[in-house]
């Protein structure tokens, strides 16, 4: 089935119809002027058109600064969304989701290293483990030194919890989620307030970098949360949780 076009889409094929027949004799004359004022002409609407499409777009996510109106996105605005917020946190990112995803919704670059991020936006439903095995054995083989993200606007079974245990997996359930949400600046009520409430600094003291809520993967705290610099690991900062 073809995809019917946008209105925009529609109105910008007419406009360059329009231009295409005015400037038709100017072409006839004088190639390379009737070339470049046809050029300007096209270009000029669609760069406007693409900033105009960016900032609606990120006006649209920035507005999503509750646990609610996340969840009132549709799944595969919810993996845009957290494309967004991950941008935010200073990731390059791309959504990859889909029918034939492979159990991974989002890849998050920084520092040349790829993290992988699988997405559910559930409202009563919660992450069993059978989606957090699904998920491991999708990553397991690319992740040396980098980390996944297990995302959800609800919890994670007991189950799931235990089976992430000692694995590069951070597991993200609604309450932590919003608390990337403000680390990102995307609420801005209190973006410049500390972080969750605790005495940390939202920048982090020795670079600059946003702080970033981690877990432990190994030692004596495993499982354990912790403050860390967006930076590392060209920054090593980190403050407990008091």
């Amino acid at each position: 089935m073809a995809k019917k076009q946008s209105v925009g889409e529609m109105v910008f094929v007419l406009y360059a119809l329009i231009v295409f027949i005015k400037f038709l004799p100017v072409l006839f004359k004088n190639t390379a002027l009737g070339a470049s004022i046809m050029f300007v002409a096209l270009f000029l609407p669609i760069v406007i058109y693409v900033l105009y499409k960016k900032r609606k777009k990120m006006s649209f996510f920035e507005s999503k600064n509750s646990l609610e109106a996340i969840k009132n996105l549709a799944p595969t605005q919810f993996e845009a969304f957290i494309c967004h917020l991950f941008d935010k946190l200073g990731y390059a990112t791309e959504a990859v989701g889909g029918p034939n995803d492979g159990g991974i919704d989002v890849i998050a670059t920084k520092g040349g290293v790829k993290h992988y991020i699988q997405c559910k936006k559930f409202i009563t439903q919660q992450v069993s483990v059978g989606a957090m095995r699904d998920f491991y054995g999708a990553v397991v083989n690319k992740l040396s030194d980098a980390k996944s993200f297990f995302i959800t606007t609800n919890v994670f079974t007991l189950e799931a919890e235990n089976f992430a245990i000692g694995k590069p997996i951070e597991l993200i359930d609604g309450k932590k989620l919003m608390e990337y949400v403000k680390l990102a600046g995307l609420d801005k009520t209190i973006s410049n307030r500390p972080v969750f409430g605790s005495s940390v600094a939202e920048k982090c003291p020795k670079c600059g970098g946003n702080l970033v809520l981690k877990t432990a993967r190994k030692g004596s705290h495993v499982g354990e949360s912790f403050y860390g610099c967006s930076n590392y690991p060209n920054c090593h900062y980190i403050k407990n949780i008091e």
